[in-house]
């Protein structure tokens, strides 16, 4: 006995509609889809953006720690920058905390006592530190340091020159960088107003080294390393040549007109976390202060003391 196995012609017909698609069904369908994309891709940028924001944190408190031995070895913190003996760069705070990030080899190949641009010091000046940057901020791993156009001579840089070979005989290059976005807090003023800097009021000033003792409303209470984007000011970490264009503010940064500040000076702070940013405190706890801060009570933590 023959089975014939094909399908009716009607049962034939029958599956062949139910397994297409009407035009209808296809926009409902791809009206779902962009729901959920709509829906997810904010939670899944929302993650993104915690988990940096933990890993930026996680760098802060390795640096507080750092801070924390260098203190106890040297009795006092870094210095906010120190003039080499030729008067014509300085090295940052973070060039003696380097031994104490796990950087010793990298301390070796800095010699503090020759210029910042000798050859000695190429390498170093060429290295970028993981710990002292921002997973959330958009950064340049270098960056070029310009010398300050303010203090050039005119008469000798505009004799008839086109605008943009103007615009680079006013601000010639000096060095290359390695690009960081933590900045010792210097106070309450701005740092790169002269040459040598006015006396700050925070933690990290010029030439002179803070002990803890010196934080009038206790180390909790005082903020001594802050957040700054690469957009603001590019900062570095080594150190700067002092011709170069607002070189104190690319080691140090104050409480000026707020966090994330429209209008603030390349002192002051900001970051691309939602809402604010990540300070260090002195006793080496790390916290987010929100961009809706008051402005005073801002003021005071970036402050020694109080008078």
């Amino acid at each position: 006995m023959k089975y014939d196995s094909r399908p009716a012609a009607g049962h034939s017909l029958a599956i062949s509609q139910r397994g297409a698609f009407t035009v209808l069904e296809l926009l409902v369908t791809i009206a779902v889809i962009s729901i959920l994309v709509a829906l997810v891709l904010p939670a899944l940028g929302a993650a993104r953006e915690t988990t940096r924001r933990i890993q930026c944190t996680d760098h802060m408190r390795e640096i507080g720690l750092a801070m924390q031995n260098h203190h106890a070895a040297k009795r006092t913190l870094p210095v906010g920058w120190t003039i080499e003996p030729s008067g014509s760069s300085a090295y940052g705070w973070a060039v003696p905390l380097l031994p104490y990030l796990e950087q010793s080899s990298l301390a070796n190949r800095i010699d503090m006592s020759l210029p910042l641009d000798e050859a000695r010091n190429d390498h170093a000046r060429s290295t970028a530190l993981t710990v002292m940057l921002c997973p959330s901020d958009i950064t340049e791993p270098m960056f070029t340091l310009y010398r300050d156009g303010e203090h050039e001579d005119e008469n000798e840089t505009s004799r008839g020159l086109p605008l943009q070979q103007l615009s680079t005989a006013m601000t010639p290059a000096l060095m290359t960088l390695p690009t960081v976005n933590y900045v010792g807090i210097f106070g309450t003023i701005e740092s790169d107003d002269d040459i040598p800097a006015p006396v700050g009021d925070g933690a990290f000033i010029e030439n002179r080294p803070v002990r803890f003792r010196d934080f009038a409303r206790g180390t909790s209470n005082t903020i001594i390393v802050g957040e700054r984007t690469m957009a603001q000011v590019p900062s570095t970490w080594i150190g700067i040549s002092l011709a170069g264009e607002d070189a104190a503010a690319r080691l140090v940064g104050s409480a000026l007109q707020g966090i994330n500040h429209p209008l603030a000076d390349e002192c002051d702070h900001s970051s691309r976390h939602p809402g604010g940013a990540n300070f260090l405190w002195g006793d080496g706890h790390v916290s987010f202060v929100t961009e809706n801060v008051d402005l005073q009570v801002y003021h005071r933590w970036a402050k020694l003391r109080d008078n």
